[in-house]
């Protein structure tokens, strides 16, 4: 049972958490099953951030607003310390990104190897080659390093360089982050098809350049892209799923949750963090802590004020940047699942989880790219998509289907006179457009109800993703890895749980969970779990390197 209403609002906690998206969820829970008393406390009345899954079209379709496709998540230390998959599922498909094309060809990769390399020699066996070579590197790297990495407070980057480059994989692997992702993508591959869809799966999302543009990689965006072993995965019944998941293992384990909670200010007392003050201008108190996981401006500009943070540390909240662009969404009730022209081809295209549609050649994206960062509506139509219901029947009544589209735009684009309603329509009939271009079964006929969510309606509920910034943060080599935000601030007892902090953005749960060991050491707390430590991940690199 959620415990919510005044009286929770009147005790004093160990500590106070401050935003339940996933991060919340999961720093609580950890904490709380060490025995802390915990209170959960949300601006919203519903929980999970971007873990969002709503009937917006018809009753029985779920539509997953924000985030769909997540990285892996059921190998994550926390989601197997926590036990989510006794009451979460996620689904592993087959095939994990496909491009189809408008000459009747396209491209899949999946998780067998050996059938992804014969997809890919269809368009070029020297691109097949180049793959399988870098794919062997990439696994070990993965498995040794990226992961290891994901889920611990980054190393200083002198110590984190001196252990990798100890052995001829940390080289390697040290060699191609300091590149740039883009360069490498054209030096590696010789197939425009091969090279559009490999920058697809180098970025988060597929839709952007972004992170491919960034003059290095700390993180090893081009080295996971190799990676068929791990993966994107699918929430069954929709991405709130998890939410809902974590939110019950909060709950079990002893965690307090406060919806519609109005913050004034995080309390600072003789120079420490003490507790939260609402509107009405009540004051919870916490003993031990308080963490923030909302964005770095709302936490420190707003809910402490500059007035009360040393300079250099101001210098750091003015230096942080944020992902320039949002997404225009467009959401889809179907007859049908979209069955591309390019079946006859390759009919696993059709059950990809993740599909690129529209940019036929580098140029095109480039072009989508350069109107989005001048403030323009895209000439060319370039978005991501998916089949969900296909592989996931549960998120649409039986034999109906949904699916969706994620274009990169402006947050305010150059519209000249007509009203933003007037642009979400027009824009939304040109994704259709295209669609139909590739599935020619995409037609009005076969669309029950589309629903119309971006950068403007998202920024109203989710205050977080300042400027249309999903991720609160830009992925960008500035600010990943060593040179992340950090997790501590220069206020004892106060953290920044949130997607500022390593490892970034999207659903990780990184941030939350690492945090939670990070406080529990402060607190000189014996944690139940086994956080994970970079250090050691590399150390046992580098000996079982130096024992092959």
């Amino acid at each position: 049972m959620i415990k919510t209403g005044q009286k929770t609002l009147e005790k004093t906690y160990n500590g106070i958490i401050i935003g339940a998206g996933h991060h919340g969820l999961i720093l609580g829970s950890y904490l709380a099953k060490a025995g802390l008393d915990i209170l959960l406390v949300e601006r919203r009345l519903t929980y999970g951030g971007g873990l969002c899954t709503r009937e917006m079209t018809l009753p029985g379709f779920y539509h997953n607003l924000h985030s769909i496709n997540h990285f892996h998540i059921s190998e994550t230390p926390w989601f197997k310390d926590l036990e989510l998959g006794n009451t979460v599922n996620y689904i592993t498909p087959r095939y994990e990104f496909g491009q189809a094309h408008l000459d009747g060809t396209a491209l899949v990769l999946g998780r067998d190897l050996e059938e992804s390399l014969a997809n890919i020699a269809r368009f070029s066996r020297k691109d097949a080659e180049t793959f399988r070579e870098w794919n062997r590197k990439a696994e070990k790297i993965t498995a040794e390093i990226f992961m290891a990495e994901r889920y611990a407070e980054p190393l200083p980057q002198a110590e984190r360089e001196a252990l990798l480059n100890q052995t001829e994989l940390g080289r390697e692997f040290l060699a191609v982050a300091n590149r740039q992702p883009l360069d490498m993508v054209g030096e590696l591959f010789e197939n425009e098809h091969v090279q559009l869809l490999f920058l697809f799966k180098v970025s988060l999302f597929g839709t952007w350049l972004t992170d491919t543009l960034s003059k290095t990689s700390p993180m090893g965006s081009l080295i996971r892209a190799f990676d068929l072993e791990s993966g994107y995965q699918l929430c069954e019944g929709g991405s709130f799923n998890l939410a809902r998941g974590l939110m019950e293992s909060f709950i079990a384990n002893g965690g307090h949750f406060q919806p519609q909670v109005n913050i004034d200010k995080i309390v600072i007392e003789n120079g420490r963090a003490t507790g939260i003050q609402l509107v009405d201008g009540r004051t919870v108190r916490a003993r031990q802590f308080v963490a923030s996981t909302l964005d770095v401006h709302q936490t420190f500009e707003k809910l402490v004020g500059r007035d009360q943070l040393p300079t250099a540390f101001l210098n750091k909240i003015d230096n942080f940047q944020y992902t320039p662009w949002s997404l225009f969404g467009l959401h889809h009730a179907l007859n049908e699942s979209p069955r591309f022209a390019a079946e006859s081809f390759d009919p696993n295209i059709n059950r990809t989880l993740k599909w690129s549609i529209g940019a036929e050649t580098m140029e095109d994206l480039f072009a989508a790219h350069e109107d989005v960062k001048a403030g323009r509506v895209p000439q060319i139509v370039q978005f991501g998509s998916g089949p969900l219901s296909l592989l996931d029947p549960t998120q649409a009544p039986p034999g109906k289907h949904t699916t969706y589209s994620w274009h990169v735009m402006p947050l305010d684009p150059a519209i000249g006179d007509r009203s933003y309603e007037t642009f979400k329509e027009e824009f939304s009939d040109r994704i259709e457009e295209v669609w139909r271009r590739y599935c020619p079964n995409m037609t009005k006929d076969n669309i029950l109800g589309r629903y119309i969510y971006t950068g403007r309606e998202y920024t109203q509920e989710l205050v977080n993703m300042r400027g249309g910034d999903i991720f609160m943060g830009a992925f960008n080599a500035e600010q990943v890895m060593y040179d992340h935000f950090g997790y501590r601030s220069p206020i004892p007892n106060l953290y920044n749980a949130g997607s500022a902090g390593h490892p970034g953005g999207a659903i990780s749960g990184g941030s939350g969970y690492i945090t939670a060991g990070i406080i529990a050491e402060q607190l000189g707390i014996k944690p139940w779990w086994v956080p994970a430590n970079a250090r050691e991940a590399l150390e046992r690199h580098v000996s079982n390197a130096k024992t092959a």
